[in-house]
Protein backbone atom coordinates (compact mmCIF):
# COMPACT_ATOMS: atom_id res chain seq x y z
CA UNK A 1 0.00 0.00 0.00
CA UNK A 2 1.55 3.36 -1.13
CA UNK A 3 -0.33 5.74 1.77
CA UNK A 4 1.14 3.20 4.94
CA UNK A 5 -2.73 2.46 6.09
CA UNK A 6 -3.59 -0.36 8.01
CA UNK A 7 -5.07 -2.70 6.27
CA UNK A 8 -7.87 -4.62 7.90
CA UNK A 9 -6.89 -7.59 6.09
CA UNK A 10 -3.21 -8.00 5.63
CA UNK A 11 -0.60 -10.65 4.90
CA UNK A 12 2.76 -9.59 4.30
CA UNK A 13 5.06 -11.86 1.74
CA UNK A 14 8.79 -10.77 2.20
CA UNK A 15 9.66 -10.37 -2.00
CA UNK A 16 13.41 -11.82 -0.55
CA UNK A 17 12.18 -15.33 0.48
CA UNK A 18 10.03 -15.88 -2.77
CA UNK A 19 11.43 -18.59 -4.61
CA UNK A 20 10.79 -19.86 -8.43
CA UNK A 21 8.93 -22.86 -7.15
CA UNK A 22 5.08 -21.89 -6.46
CA UNK A 23 4.32 -21.82 -2.28
CA UNK A 24 0.62 -22.45 -1.76
CA UNK A 25 -0.79 -20.13 0.95
CA UNK A 26 -4.51 -20.33 2.65
CA UNK A 27 -5.53 -16.72 4.00
CA UNK A 28 -8.67 -16.79 5.63
CA UNK A 29 -10.02 -13.68 7.33
CA UNK A 30 -10.49 -13.60 11.21
CA UNK A 31 -13.86 -11.93 12.56
CA UNK A 32 -12.10 -8.69 13.24
CA UNK A 33 -10.59 -8.24 9.88
CA UNK A 34 -13.84 -9.34 8.40
CA UNK A 35 -15.79 -6.24 10.58
CA UNK A 36 -13.28 -3.75 9.24
CA UNK A 37 -13.89 -4.86 5.12
CA UNK A 38 -17.79 -4.52 5.84
CA UNK A 39 -16.94 -0.69 7.04
CA UNK A 40 -14.39 -0.52 4.00
CA UNK A 41 -16.92 -1.77 1.56
CA UNK A 42 -19.63 -0.28 2.99
CA UNK A 43 -21.37 -3.90 3.36
CA UNK A 44 -23.98 -4.89 6.30
CA UNK A 45 -21.17 -7.92 7.10
CA UNK A 46 -18.90 -10.16 5.73
CA UNK A 47 -19.35 -13.88 6.47
CA UNK A 48 -16.56 -15.08 4.75
CA UNK A 49 -13.25 -14.82 3.52
CA UNK A 50 -11.05 -17.04 1.97
CA UNK A 51 -8.09 -17.29 -0.50
CA UNK A 52 -5.64 -19.93 -1.55
CA UNK A 53 -2.50 -18.29 -3.28
CA UNK A 54 0.21 -19.51 -5.28
CA UNK A 55 3.23 -17.25 -4.49
CA UNK A 56 6.29 -17.77 -6.53
CA UNK A 57 9.11 -15.62 -8.50
CA UNK A 58 8.24 -13.60 -11.90
CA UNK A 59 11.15 -12.91 -14.21
CA UNK A 60 14.06 -11.65 -11.74
CA UNK A 61 12.70 -9.26 -8.88
CA UNK A 62 9.11 -9.41 -9.36
CA UNK A 63 6.28 -11.76 -7.47
CA UNK A 64 3.39 -13.40 -8.76
CA UNK A 65 0.07 -14.15 -7.00
CA UNK A 66 -2.09 -16.36 -8.25
CA UNK A 67 -5.29 -18.37 -7.17
CA UNK A 68 -9.05 -18.38 -5.97
CA UNK A 69 -10.70 -16.27 -3.51
CA UNK A 70 -13.92 -17.15 -1.56
CA UNK A 71 -16.18 -14.18 0.06
CA UNK A 72 -20.04 -14.47 1.67
CA UNK A 73 -20.96 -10.88 2.44
CA UNK A 74 -24.72 -9.57 3.27
CA UNK A 75 -25.56 -5.94 1.36
CA UNK A 76 -29.30 -4.08 1.96
CA UNK A 77 -31.31 -4.77 -1.13
CA UNK A 78 -31.56 -1.86 -3.10
CA UNK A 79 -35.42 -2.21 -3.28
CA UNK A 80 -36.83 -3.57 -0.21
CA UNK A 81 -33.55 -2.77 2.07
CA UNK A 82 -33.62 -6.52 2.97
CA UNK A 83 -30.45 -8.69 3.30
CA UNK A 84 -28.84 -9.88 0.51
CA UNK A 85 -26.21 -12.54 1.01
CA UNK A 86 -23.64 -12.96 -2.05
CA UNK A 87 -21.36 -15.43 -2.74
CA UNK A 88 -18.01 -14.13 -4.36
CA UNK A 89 -15.50 -16.07 -6.61
CA UNK A 90 -12.46 -14.72 -8.16
CA UNK A 91 -9.59 -15.94 -9.53
CA UNK A 92 -6.80 -13.86 -8.62
CA UNK A 93 -3.45 -12.92 -11.04
CA UNK A 94 -1.41 -10.63 -9.82
CA UNK A 95 2.45 -9.49 -10.67
CA UNK A 96 4.40 -7.14 -8.60
CA UNK A 97 7.56 -5.82 -9.57
CA UNK A 98 9.70 -2.68 -7.84
CA UNK A 99 8.73 0.54 -8.35
CA UNK A 100 11.05 2.30 -10.98
CA UNK A 101 11.65 -1.50 -13.38
CA UNK A 102 11.39 -1.12 -16.60
CA UNK A 103 8.53 -4.01 -16.73
CA UNK A 104 6.13 -1.60 -15.10
CA UNK A 105 5.95 1.24 -17.98
CA UNK A 106 3.99 2.23 -19.78
CA UNK A 107 3.95 2.34 -23.74
CA UNK A 108 3.60 5.19 -25.65
CA UNK A 109 3.02 5.72 -29.61
CA UNK A 110 5.30 8.36 -31.81
CA UNK A 111 1.99 10.88 -31.15
CA UNK A 112 2.67 10.61 -26.82
CA UNK A 113 -0.56 8.47 -26.53
CA UNK A 114 -0.33 5.34 -24.20
CA UNK A 115 -0.71 2.17 -26.25
CA UNK A 116 -2.86 -0.76 -24.53
CA UNK A 117 -3.87 -3.79 -25.57
CA UNK A 118 -7.37 -4.62 -24.17
CA UNK A 119 -6.60 -8.35 -24.80
CA UNK A 120 -2.74 -8.61 -23.73
CA UNK A 121 -1.53 -9.16 -20.27
CA UNK A 122 -1.86 -6.26 -17.67
CA UNK A 123 0.94 -3.87 -16.33
CA UNK A 124 2.37 -4.90 -13.85
CA UNK A 125 1.70 -3.04 -10.19
CA UNK A 126 4.46 -1.54 -8.55
CA UNK A 127 5.49 -2.01 -4.72
CA UNK A 128 7.85 -0.40 -2.49
CA UNK A 129 10.36 -2.00 0.19
CA UNK A 130 10.61 -5.75 0.16
CA UNK A 131 7.65 -6.50 1.12
CA UNK A 132 3.85 -7.09 -0.94
CA UNK A 133 0.70 -7.34 0.83
CA UNK A 134 -0.92 -10.63 -0.40
CA UNK A 135 -3.99 -9.71 2.05
CA UNK A 136 -4.58 -6.19 0.67
CA UNK A 137 -5.03 -7.86 -3.54
CA UNK A 138 -7.12 -10.68 -2.06
CA UNK A 139 -9.41 -7.69 -0.56
CA UNK A 140 -8.99 -5.68 -3.96
CA UNK A 141 -10.42 -8.49 -5.84
CA UNK A 142 -13.44 -9.15 -3.85
CA UNK A 143 -14.39 -5.42 -3.50
CA UNK A 144 -14.22 -5.01 -7.13
CA UNK A 145 -16.66 -8.14 -7.33
CA UNK A 146 -19.16 -6.89 -4.86
CA UNK A 147 -22.52 -6.06 -6.79
CA UNK A 148 -23.08 -2.15 -6.00
CA UNK A 149 -27.13 -2.78 -6.76
CA UNK A 150 -28.22 -6.25 -4.82
CA UNK A 151 -31.25 -7.30 -5.13
CA UNK A 152 -33.13 -9.75 -3.07
CA UNK A 153 -35.08 -13.00 -4.89
CA UNK A 154 -38.23 -11.43 -6.37
CA UNK A 155 -38.10 -7.86 -5.59
CA UNK A 156 -39.03 -5.52 -8.32
CA UNK A 157 -39.20 -1.86 -8.61
CA UNK A 158 -43.28 -0.50 -8.89
CA UNK A 159 -44.36 1.81 -11.54
CA UNK A 160 -45.09 5.07 -10.26
CA UNK A 161 -48.21 7.57 -11.20
CA UNK A 162 -48.38 10.38 -9.13
CA UNK A 163 -51.40 10.81 -10.51
CA UNK A 164 -54.28 9.56 -12.79
CA UNK A 165 -55.43 13.28 -13.82
CA UNK A 166 -54.42 13.95 -17.39
CA UNK A 167 -54.20 17.53 -16.93
CA UNK A 168 -51.81 17.27 -13.88
CA UNK A 169 -48.75 16.85 -16.30
CA UNK A 170 -45.66 18.50 -16.33
CA UNK A 171 -45.82 21.68 -17.85
CA UNK A 172 -43.14 22.39 -20.88
CA UNK A 173 -39.87 24.48 -20.28
CA UNK A 174 -41.12 27.03 -22.87
CA UNK A 175 -44.70 27.85 -21.39
CA UNK A 176 -42.83 28.40 -18.22
CA UNK A 177 -41.16 30.89 -19.77
CA UNK A 178 -43.47 32.09 -21.70
CA UNK A 179 -45.57 32.87 -18.01
CA UNK A 180 -42.54 34.63 -16.62
CA UNK A 181 -42.20 36.93 -19.50
CA UNK A 182 -45.68 38.79 -19.25
CA UNK A 183 -44.86 39.43 -15.71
Amino acid sequence: MANKEIAPFSYKVKVGHVSANPVTVTLKANEAERAGLALIWDVEAVKELEAELHIARWKKDGVRLKGEVAATIVQKCVVTLAPVESEIRETVDQVYVPEGSRLARHVFNESGEMVLDPEGDDIPETFSGDAIDAGVAVSEFVALAIDPYPRAPGAEFESHIESDDATDKKPSPFAVLKEWKKD
